[in-house]
């Protein structure tokens, strides 16, 4: 299969460390340009890839100035800088792989959406659950009929208490002011999984969520502002910086984040705790996204949807599928197998069960159990016009799988039912009028 050429903007945990080293890793792409701010991480894709400096930048401005310049783009900034260059790059008739989320708020999310339609470029999004192979396993029992058609799904995002104070407490998450709500952030994995796995469209939507624990009325008595500056707590908290960024040596993926470096010394650790969002204690920040939040979706054909995010766990992803013909409860983190339940016989009264093994560590450190190297291959394969497989979403699918997520969350902010058709349209005829 023919190696492709790919540029990278925004080089962080996500497109460099993580993209861009599977791209090397598989032999599948060579990134011949980098658009990054942070030099080390710039630096850490150059020396991968042998990349001349002169195709190294601090921002995408000039690497959208030498045209199109490769096969693909990636485009792995932060959230609320996706806009841009996704708008640039569907300009310039690059195929992209697009980092997770379109985008923070519905309205650019349509914009990226309408513009790639328009051009007819290809825009894959990295919601990385479909490339497990748990998760493709799950996708192939359901749609060979084996449990019949499927009436409900209970699931469940178990984000870790852990992972969430550093993701979506501490974090680049923390406060939607400056990203976007929590659904979005972590749980349009699981909104696309759900949709994905079921093949029809939501008609209806409701969910109840809140901030509740990570708050200043739950803070230890005595407790400082930041962890080094000699809270009392500091040896006993779960969520002690000291412990989790400093003491942890082996935590690359905390460390690098707490920094914003690749390979950090301790000194510049401490330094980013003394001074960074990651030091401050987890109950006096400024985060204002949900730490629980249920859903109640209503899909077409009457299938019904119960899905519950939380944060007060050790991690993983739980689903539990009812058909008409069986069951399926399947632990998505892989510390279970999936389980088939064939119902009932008249006959015996006997369920038959089957189990299946399927591997898939899924923890924050482990690449989405697959996920990652997973899209990296099934992407190559695609724009190479080779893929044969049912997980590569059309923007299409993603954008609607968005919109969803949106309209989910309006829903907790308003209280409403909401029809995700209507709120679509709403969207979109507001975008069309500017």
């Amino acid at each position: 299969m023919k190696k492709l050429t790919a540029i990278v903007v925004g080089a962080g945990q996500r497109g460099g460390i993580g993209y861009a080293t599977l791209m090397k890793k598989t032999d599948t792409f060579d990134v011949v340009a980098v658009a990054e701010p942070i030099e080390s991480r710039r630096n850490y894709v150059r020396d991968m890839h042998g990349i001349p400096e002169e195709r190294c930048f601090s921002h995408w401005t000039g690497l959208f100035e030498l045209g199109k310049i490769a096969d693909v783009a990636v485009i792995a900034t932060m959230d609320k800088y996706h806009l841009e260059p996704a708008l640039l790059a569907i300009e310039a008739g690059y195929d992209i792989l697009l980092e997770k989320p379109i985008c923070e708020n519905p309205e650019d999310t349509a914009r990226i959406y309408l513009a790639a339609k328009k051009k007819g470029v290809r825009v894959v999004l990295c919601t990385v659950l479909r490339y497990i192979p748990l998760i493709m396993k799950l996708k192939d029992i359901v749609d060979s009929g084996r449990i019949g058609d499927i009436m409900s799904i209970t699931h469940e995002e178990c984000v870790g208490n852990i992972h969430q104070s550093h993701s979506f407490v501490r974090g680049n998450w923390g406060n939607s002011k400056r990203s976007s709500c929590m659904l979005l952030q972590k749980c349009c994995h699981d909104m696309d999984f759900l949709q994905w796995l079921i093949g029809k469209k939501c008609k209806k939507v409701q969910s109840f969520g809140h901030l509740t624990y990570f708050t200043e009325a739950y803070a230890p008595e005595g407790a400082t502002e930041r962890c080094t500056d000699g809270c009392p707590h500091v040896d006993t908290c779960p969520y002690s910086a000291i412990r989790l960024y400093y003491n942890r040596k082996d935590n690359a993926w905390f460390r690098d984040n707490a920094a914003g470096m690749k390979d950090p010394t301790d000194e510049q650790v401490m330094e980013s705790l003394k001074n960074g969002p990651c030091g401050k204690c987890v109950y006096k920040t400024d985060n204002d996204v949900v730490d629980h939040q249920v859903v109640n979706m209503e899909f077409e054909g009457n299938v019904l949807v119960n899905f519950s995010m939380n944060a007060f766990n050790a991690g993983g992803r739980f689903t539990h599928i009812m058909g008409t013909k069986g069951e399926i409860k399947a632990a998505l983190d892989g510390e279970a197998p999936i389980q088939i339940f064939d119902i009932f016989h008249e006959v015996d009264d006997k369920a038959e069960v089957e189990t299946i093994e399927v591997s898939a560590e899924n923890t924050i450190q482990s690449g989405h159990g697959g996920g990652d190297i997973g899209i990296i291959r099934a992407f190559h394969a695609y724009i190479n016009g080779e893929y044969d497989g049912k997980s590569i979403p059309t923007i299409a699918e993603s954008y609607y799988n968005h919109m969803l997520t949106f309209a989910a969350d309006e829903a907790r902010l308003t209280g409403e039912i909401v029809d995700v058709d209507e709120y679509i349209r709403k969207i979109e005829e507001k975008v069309s009028k500017e």
